[in-house]
């Protein structure tokens, strides 16, 4: 099971940190080829359900996702979003999760199960280290850009 994390702090506020990585149509703008359709009407709460195409051309791959736990930060406490994958190919999970930092920081912890049906398990580790770059850069411009 390829499973990864990270952590990042940054000097936004817990509301501005949560803001920018939960509008899903931002992730279009910083994942490569990949372009974020929602389904579902908003606000985002849980049962929102949305599509990352990633892909070019004939060549594409659709991760479906929809969210389980929706928990925005409040008065000071963290926040947590769990995605669910329920594509046919693209299964697992992902938690973004935001906790107040130090001197007013925000700390962002991302963690992932990134399944593709159709590999070997003998891939976990080239899936893993693949998802975990990606989504750290992701992550990175989603907390850099305004």
């Amino acid at each position: 099971m390829p499973v990864f994390s990270f952590e990042r702090t940054t000097p936004l506020p817990l509301d501005e940190a949560w803001r920018r990585l939960t509008e899903w149509p931002r992730h279009s703008g910083v994942v490569p080829l990949t372009r974020i359709i929602v389904v579902t009407s908003a606000p985002t709460r849980e049962g929102t359900r949305f599509v990352a195409r990633s892909g070019l051309g004939p060549l594409v791959l659709d991760d479906v996702m929809e969210v389980t736990v929706w928990r925005p930060p409040a008065d000071g406490e963290p926040g947590l979003c769990r995605l669910e994958k329920r594509g046919r190919t693209v299964r697992g999970w992902a938690e973004i999760e935001v906790r107040p930092g130090p001197r007013g920081r925000s700390r962002v912890v991302w963690r992932e199960d990134l399944r593709l049906r159709f590999l070997p398990g003998w891939c976990d580790g080239l899936v893993a280290r693949a998802g975990r770059t990606v989504f750290e850069r992701a992550v990175n411009r989603l907390l850099r850009t305004a």
